[in-house]
């Protein structure tokens, strides 16, 4: 049975959003030991997870055409976006698990002390060096330049506005800028209307034509209905 309109998450374009480390950690089931990596967050957003990772002694970056513009319209984009996400999520809170988060109102609390995060680290001394501006599916790094590559709530949830040829180049793209041994990991793997992507398939085929190896894994994050699992690809 199709999910009716009012019942799925209404988005138009691409929002800024802000997470943390942990909820990254979680997600992207990612294991302890990232000391010593070299990480980078596609489509990063407004999310301290560059930030979060650097306090504690790890080389995080962060990518997203959002980092060229005016830093002040930058960061009034992204606050803004926490409220008008709280508000859509205050009419789909019925649909969403909430068990890690505890509640619609500490979720946007989350939020909100991971914009305050990300704030103070974009606008300090040296920023450009951490925060680089690109995207998918060209990104600005040599070949192999990281060991972790991540993407959160880009790729596949808005299939709906990016075709099966764009994520096939974008996430071969992901692949050539990590390292050998290194890893991609992408989640969630559903549209914004809660849909499987219908041609992962076809990509599983392209990475293995490429050289890597993806697999499922589960995910630690609960909350978006039915996105368990994540995409991992061994490079």
């Amino acid at each position: 049975m199709s999910v009716q309109r009012q019942e799925v998450y209404q988005q138009a374009g691409v929002a800024a959003t802000c997470r943390g480390y942990e909820e990254y950690m979680r997600m992207f089931a990612l294991p302890g030991g990232l000391e010593g990596k070299s990480i980078v967050d596609i489509a990063g957003g407004a999310s301290s997870f560059a930030a979060d990772c650097r306090s504690r002694g790890i080389n995080a970056y962060a990518v997203d055409p959002r980092y060229a513009l005016d830093a002040d319209a930058m960061l009034a984009d992204a606050r803004q976006e926490i409220e008008t996400s709280t508000d859509k999520l205050r009419s789909l809170e019925h649909r969403f698990d909430w068990s890690y988060y505890g509640s619609l109102e500490l979720h946007r609390e989350g939020r909100l002390r991971s914009f305050a995060r990300f704030k103070d680290d974009f606008t300090a001394l040296g920023k450009e060096e951490r925060y680089i501006t690109g995207s998918l599916p060209a990104l600005p790094f040599e070949d192999g330049s990281f060991d972790l590559a991540l993407c959160s709530h880009f790729l596949f949830l808005y299939a709906d506005q990016f075709g099966p040829e764009f994520h096939e180049q974008a996430v071969l793209e992901m692949v050539r800028v990590c390292r050998p041994g290194g890893e991609v990991r992408i989640y969630p793997l559903k549209s914004l209307r809660w849909e499987p992507y219908p041609h992962m398939e076809a990509l599983f085929a392209a990475i293995r034509k490429a050289g890597a190896a993806p697999r499922l894994e589960q995910s630690d994050l609960p909350f978006i209905p039915g996105t368990s699992e994540l995409l991992v690809i061994e490079v």
